[in-house]
């Protein structure tokens, strides 16, 4: 299991590919039909790469589209790969010196291919109960007949055309054009047929009724209740009719069966067992660590809401922190590390020119990371420190009059990380201030422990 930076960043570029254009019927297959299988956060990913893909082929970051959905980059990695597995997205991967993808939409199958697969459907069954699954699918029944007594008598294409050499030449040979696939799923498990061959006599199961279709729902079967070519064998010689004849229907049947006999009444499920996480060897070992994978994780809006214990930002702050990354090209995790830093030097006020000011320091400087805009921001702190004096009205001639009186100096906040220099706490270049250290707590505990543990 690879650890998510290795995956996908924010900083990554895509771009959205749709073949041919798509309908409000799919949309209805996806609400109902696949919305329970790879749940909301996934179908909104999909609808919203079908939204921009429709207006637009220019490229993106992955930024934007934690900004739209409103996840981690975490969670569109995990909508991402949902979507892969279930087949409605083609993701194609290009590394060059700056990480780009394509990511091409797929339709969803028609509702009767959809029904007719062992997976789709039991999955389907297994997430919404028998009954809504019978509603869902009646829902996709023709009901249309045609009456009795009535007979066809379309023409076929041969009733009316009929060649004619002529010295016409032939249409020039056509490559690269559109076609509207299904959007199929691909599965890895390896089914030995040559196995399930061996002990199936050709007069009994003859070759030829092992259709390339027949195949391949002999191997969703058998990954399904997870059985080998000697059980499938068994659900052959079920299956197959007096005509020496193999359906599709006729082999689920069989293997529901026979499943009920040998191991159990009730229907298997699947479940997910992909998740993103980390190698133990790379996962948070210090407070420090929890932090910074919280940073390089979470969308610049994000922390502003959770500086703001909740609340929605304010639409002037969410403006400039997307101001930094997408118009000047800041790594978000930067952006969070200075969004931290500003807010709690300048008491919770998010002054335009001061981030400015200090985001053309670190743009110059090449900070990518969010570690290395920590460590700049302890070595500069001192220079941070004056510049904000020179832009505050209370470095007037009267703030030495006021200080004169005898008034404490109020002690400045900052961020947690701040102290925590090389991996443990700077406790000499630390003020002893109790509210200090109390502020210091509440902005771990709320931006680290509950955030981290959170995704």
């Amino acid at each position: 299991m690879s650890a998510l930076y290795k995956e996908l960043q924010a900083a990554d570029s895509f771009k959205i590919r749709m073949p041919y254009p798509f309908s409000n019927y799919d949309r209805q297959l996806l609400t109902l039909l696949y919305q329970p299988l790879i749940g909301a956060e996934a179908a909104a990913f999909y609808l919203t790469l079908w939204a921009e893909g429709e207006v637009s082929r220019e490229e993106a970051t992955h930024y934007t589209l934690m900004n739209i959905l409103g996840i981690p980059i975490a969670k569109v990695f995990e909508a991402r790969i949902q979507l892969e597995a279930i087949g409605l997205l083609r993701t194609y991967r290009k590394d060059d010196e700056n990480r780009s993808f394509i990511y091409e939409l797929c339709p969803p199958l028609d509702p009767k291919s959809f029904f007719a697969d062992p997976l789709l459907s039991m999955f389907l069954f297994s997430k919404i109960g028998e009954s809504a699954y019978r509603r869902v699918r009646d829902r996709f029944i023709i009901h249309t007949e045609i009456g009795e007594g009535y007979e066809e008598v379309s023409r076929t294409f041969t009733d009316i055309y009929q060649p004619v050499h002529a010295k016409a030449g032939y249409p020039a040979e056509t490559k690269d054009l559109q076609e509207r696939t299904n959007g199929s799923y691909e599965t890895d498990s390896a089914f030995d047929f040559g196995l399930l061959r061996q002990g199936l006599s050709e007069q009994l199961v003859p070759n030829r009724v092992l259709t390339a279709s027949i195949r391949d729902i002999i191997a969703k079967l058998a990954f399904l209740y997870s059985w080998g070519p000697l059980e499938m064998q068994k659900v052959v010689l079920l299956a197959i009719d007096d005509d020496y004849r193999l359906t599709v229907e006729g082999i689920k049947k069989a293997a529901a069966d026979y499943y009920k006999l040998t191991v159990a009444t009730s229907a298997p499920q699947l479940v997910p067992v992909h998740k993103t996480e980390m190698k133990p060897a790379e996962a948070p070992k210090t407070r420090q660590d929890e932090l910074i994978l919280y940073l390089e994780s979470a969308s610049p809006v994000e922390v502003l809401r959770d500086i703001a214990n909740g609340k929605e930002p304010l639409p002037a702050d969410v403006q400039l922190a997307n101001q930094l990354v997408v118009q000047y090209g800041m790594e978000p995790a930067v952006v969070n590390v200075l969004l931290q830093y500003v807010l709690l030097r300048t008491d919770m006020k998010l002054t335009k020119a001061y981030v400015e000011k200090i985001a053309s320091h670190w743009l110059r400087k090449n900070i990518t990371t969010a570690k290395d805009a920590m460590e700049l921001a302890r070595t500069e702190h001192e220079q941070y420190v004056k510049w904000k004096s020179e832009g505050s009205p209370a470095s007037s001639s009267k703030a030495p009059a006021r200080s004169n009186r005898g008034k404490p100096v109020r002690e400045e906040k900052l961020p947690e990380w701040f102290y925590q220099k090389d991996e443990a706490p700077a406790e000499t270049n630390a003020p002893k201030n109790d509210n200090l250290e109390v502020e210091k707590q509440k902005l771990l505990a709320k931006l680290a422990m509950k955030r981290v543990k959170g995704d």
